[in-house]
């Protein structure tokens, strides 16, 4: 789902949007800016940063949390900036259509673009709740 969203526009937004609105019966307006419901792009995001959280402290699957790197745990980091932080590894990629929506990519990319504060919480309901207060005032 990463990166599909973009090119479909509203047509993958719009059902999504109408059947919350109908089973509460509340109009469009009210559903779009209730604190309650993240938006699409930004529900993927969530969802990314939530499961790349659990691969970093070892309660994914073992198949994602072996693809995570972080980057002190890279030997030519050890002596950077950057290894004093939780920063992971971005993999590199041969071609952006497909490489970018891969799990490693989108999620180091993703938990990167976090607030420092975020992303050194241990807490993985700290974590969701932090994680949903940024993504609201993102937009």
């Amino acid at each position: 789902m990463v990166g599909i969203w973009s090119p479909l526009g509203q047509t993958s937004v719009g059902p999504q949007r109408c059947s919350p609105r109908g089973v509460l019966n509340a109009s469009r307006r009210s559903f779009a800016t209730s604190p309650r419901w993240l938006r699409v792009p930004e529900r993927i995001r969530f969802r990314l940063c939530v499961l790349t959280h659990r691969c970093l402290n070892d309660t994914a699957p073992l198949y994602l949390a072996e693809s995570i790197r972080r980057a002190a745990n890279v030997d030519g980091r050890r002596h950077l900036r950057s290894s004093a932080t939780t920063a992971l590894v971005v993999p590199p990629v041969r071609r952006s259509t497909l490489g970018d929506r891969a799990f490693p990519v989108a999620a180091s990319r993703a938990w990167n673009s976090l607030p420092s504060a975020v992303r050194a919480t241990p807490s993985f309901l700290a974590v969701r709740r932090m994680l949903k207060t940024f993504l609201f005032r993102s937009y």
